[in-house]
């Protein structure tokens, strides 16, 4: 990094990020799959026995209103459809037929992907998805707001000012 500034870690993860998902759209394209990197969460979430979307944010580390605009997506692609469900107040989700032949396409493809994560964590001599998910604990238990207010209050007065 001889002439930029050092990356920050949300920098970095969005980084890594693009360049994961840019590597899977690719990859579904050379399936001849038009497929949404973003629709692999919700569908190995319903492939897995989730059936609302509250099923689905509960199985995966994304929010409400993201698993709601991918199942959004999917319904719009004929994946999914949406079937009332005994107490009333939420929709079930499941899987059409195309969903569930595009699911058993993608089976091998994902049990692929974690072999070439793993590929990736031997490279890098890290276990990078134990540290991600480890990340993510710690934050759960003690947010990155208050994490920077901590890590402030420890330097000089001086040196406390907020950057934009």
């Amino acid at each position: 990094m001889n002439s930029k500034e050092k990356p920050g870690l949300g920098e970095l993860l969005r980084y890594v990020g693009e360049l994961v998902e840019q590597g899977a759209e690719e990859h579904y394209r050379t399936m001849s799959l038009n497929y949404r990197a973003r629709y692999t969460p919700v569908l190995r979430a319903l492939r897995a026995g989730a059936r609302t979307v509250t099923d689905i944010t509960a199985r995966t580390h994304l929010t409400q209103g993201a698993i709601s605009q991918s199942v959004a997506l999917l319904e719009g692609d004929g994946l999914i459809a949406r079937h009332a469900v005994d107490d009333g107040r939420k929709s079930g989700i499941r899987l059409t037929k195309a969903g569930q032949a595009l699911v058993a396409k993608l089976e091998q493809h994902w049990v692929a992907t974690f072999a070439a994560i793993a590929d990736l964590e031997a490279e890098i001599g890290h276990p990078l998805l134990q540290s991600l998910e480890r990340a993510a604990q710690a934050l759960e238990r003690q947010g990155f707001s208050a994490r920077i207010t901590a890590a402030k209050s420890g330097l000089p007065a001086g040196d406390q000012t907020d950057v934009e």
